[in-house]
């Protein structure tokens, strides 16, 4: 579905290398999903490494007690990918994390609490030259928005009391987000913020479930707000691992017009004709192909039937036939070969793509 409204216009804010909202293409984020400590460092930066190669752009992770801010601290100085540290009722834990090479600091105003404890976090990332994210959640109001009878404009009135805040504060480098587990409570709350102010909106619909609703939920959410236009970094929540996360939100872009580079998978839903395994194969290649930023077609079908005729114009697909798997470049043909040579006749052929 093809973006029915140009990009709103916003400010830039930069979190270490990631540029957001100034009409820079949409970033993914993710957050990473257990604490950590620096005996898990080797095993967390090959993990955000290949999160990186899915296509996500930053990846956030709890800050909870001063142990994680001192590990998150010391991650950020070992990886290429922009850390945001995530911190609710303790600002001296964002104080900690201002002092290593953090990309960005989320707070909650319905977490944080007083305003000179905002102040101290905001003079610091000031001085540090590092943005902020105003998280605002509909689950975590401040207690004097508790009552409001509509949640979106509770939502809209707590991030424009931070925003206030900030204002007076002559900060400007921040990124606002105003989620809900509620479809229609987000959208409407993004909308009516973005009508009014500038700054760059971080779009996600908060506790969306385990993967297939999740899915529908956030695709409802993020994709309705990014066809208006509204938009500039998303988060797919979901009770699922960050990779699908990531790959989720890259789809949601891709399927908004939002992102065209990477790799996109076609395949069949399976039915009695069937003689290929379609859902493993595809789980085994997505292991490699989404190494690659070149835009590729790639098809996965079960039969002759949906093989090279229903996707002729995919760069690469494979299908079954009998007793054997059929490898196919733009519908042509290009190797047979058994059952079990067929994934590794699929990344010879895919590895050939990505060279050309």
């Amino acid at each position: 579905m093809p973006v029915s409204r140009p990009p709103r216009s916003t400010r830039t804010v930069k979190a270490g290398s990631l540029l957001i909202g100034g009409g820079f293409p949409v970033s993914v984020q993710t957050m990473w999903k257990a604490a950590i400590g620096p005996a898990d460092f080797e095993a967390v930066i090959s993990s955000l490494t290949r999160l990186g190669e899915l296509g996500c752009d930053l990846v956030r992770f709890a800050v909870p007690d001063l142990a994680a801010a001192e590990a998150v601290g010391a991650l950020s100085r070992r990886t290429a990918m922009p850390i945001a540290a995530d911190i609710h009722f303790d600002h001296t834990l964002a104080l900690r994390c201002l002092d290593f090479p953090i990309a960005k600091i989320r707070i909650n105003p319905g977490t944080l609490g007083a305003e000179w404890k905002v102040r101290e976090v905001v003079g610091k990332a000031a001085d540090r030259g590092v943005a902020l994210r105003v998280g605002v959640n509909a689950g975590s109001l401040p207690r004097s928005l508790e009552g409001e009878k509509d949640p979106a404009e509770a939502m809209v009135k707590a991030a424009e009391e931070e925003l206030e805040l900030l204002d007076r504060l002559s900060f400007r480098d921040a990124v606002f987000s105003l989620k809900s587990s509620d479809v229609g409570e987000t959208i409407r709350a993004n909308m009516r913020f973005s009508k009014a102010h500038d700054h760059p909106l971080h779009l996600g619909v908060t506790e969306a479930g385990p993967l297939i609703p999740g899915i529908v939920r956030s695709t409802a959410g993020i994709g309705n707000l990014l066809e208006r236009g509204i938009g500039d970094t998303i988060r797919v929540s979901l009770s699922a691992p960050a990779a699908d996360e990531v790959v989720a939100g890259v789809e949601i872009l891709r399927a908004t017009g939002r992102r065209s580079e990477g790799v996109k998978i076609i395949s069949c839903p399976r039915c009695g004709r069937t003689t290929f395994d379609v859902q493993n194969f595809t789980e085994d290649v997505s292991s490699f192909i989404h190494s690659t930023r070149k835009t590729i077609t790639i098809a996965v079908m079960g039969c002759a039937v949906n093989g090279p005729g229903e996707a002729r114009k995919a760069d690469l697909g494979i299908t079954g036939a009998g007793k054997m798997a059929i490898l196919f470049r733009k519908g042509e043909i290009v190797r047979r070969v058994t059952y079990e040579q067929a994934l590794e006749a699929f990344q010879q052929e895919f590895d050939k793509l990505c060279a050309d």
